[in-house]
C-alpha cells in the first residue's frame, strides 16, 4: 500500500467531514443576503453553529494528524479542551473525565496527546446513538478511553484497520482513521488494545512506550 494512497484516503475523510458544516455556513450567508434583519437571527445562529462545528473538527484533526500534535508539551487538558470544542455543539456525545488527574506517565512521551486524541475520535465512531467518553488511568503507563452508550460497538473492519491487518483493497475513507491511529501508535511506540461489551461500551487501552 503506497503512502500516496493513504494520503488520498485521509484527505477524502477530512474533506467529507468538513464539507457539510462549511457548506451550511456558505448557504446561511447566501440566505442572510436575501432576508430582512428581523428574520435573520435564526439563520445567524445556524451559521454560528456550523462554523463552530467546522472549527472544532479542524482543531481536533490538526492535533490528531498534524506534526504539532506530537509535541510532548501537549497536556491532557489541551486534548480535553479541543475535544470539547468538537463535541460541544449538539450534545450527542459528552466527555466525563478530569484532565488534571494523572492519566498517563508522569513524563508524557512524545506523541501522547496525538494518540489520545486519535483514540477519542475513534471512540466517537463507536457511539452511533450518542453516549459518554471517559479517560482514566489503569496503571502508571496505561490510559483507558471508554465509550459508553446504546449500541456501542466497533464497526466492521475498524479493529483490523487499527491493528494494520487489513488488505489494501478493503481500506477506504470511513476506516482510514483507525488505520492512521494504528500506524501512528506503532511509529511512536504505543500499543493499543481493545475491549467490547454487549453493545454497551467499548474501550481502548493505550500503553505508553515506557511499559513496552
Amino acid at each position: 500500500m503506497s503512502d500516496i494512497h493513504i494520503l488520498e484516503l485521509l484527505s477524502s475523510k477530512i474533506c467529507h467531514d468538513l464539507i457539510s458544516p462549511i457548506g451550511a455556513v456558505n448557504n446561511g450567508v447566501e440566505l442572510l443576503e436575501e432576508m430582512d434583519a428581523e428574520s435573520s437571527e435564526e439563520v445567524a445562529g445556524l451559521i454560528a453553529f456550523s462554523a463552530q462545528q467546522a472549527s472544532g473538527k479542524l482543531q481536533a484533526y490538526r492535533m490528531a494528524y498534524g506534526a504539532g500534535g506530537a509535541d510532548s508539551s501537549i497536556k491532557p487538558e489541551d486534548v480535553y479542551n479541543i475535544f470539547e470544542a468538537l463535541i460541544g455543539g449538539d450534545g450527542k456525545i459528552k466527555q466525563d473525565w478530569d484532565p488534571h488527574a494523572p492519566i498517563g506517565p508522569e513524563m508524557l512521551p512524545t506523541g501522547f496527546g496525538k494518540i489520545l486524541m486519535s483514540c477519542m475520535l475513534l471512540a466517537i465512531d463507536c457511539l452511533p446513538k450518542g453516549g459518554t467518553i471517559t479517560v482514566t488511568a489503569e496503571e502508571s503507563d496505561q490510559t483507558v478511553i471508554k465509550a459508553t452508550g446504546e449500541d456501542a460497538s466497533f464497526r466492521e473492519n475498524i479493529l483490523t484497520a487499527l491493528s494494520l491487518d487489513i488488505a489494501s483493497e478493503k481500506l477506504e475513507p470511513k476506516i482510514i482513521h483507525p488505520f492512521i491511529t494504528g500506524l501512528m501508535a506503532k511509529s511512536y511506540g504505543f500499543k493499543i488494545s481493545t475491549q467490547e461489551e454487549n453493545g454497551t461500551f467499548v474501550a481502548l487501552t493505550l500503553t505508553s512506550p515506557h511499559n513496552l
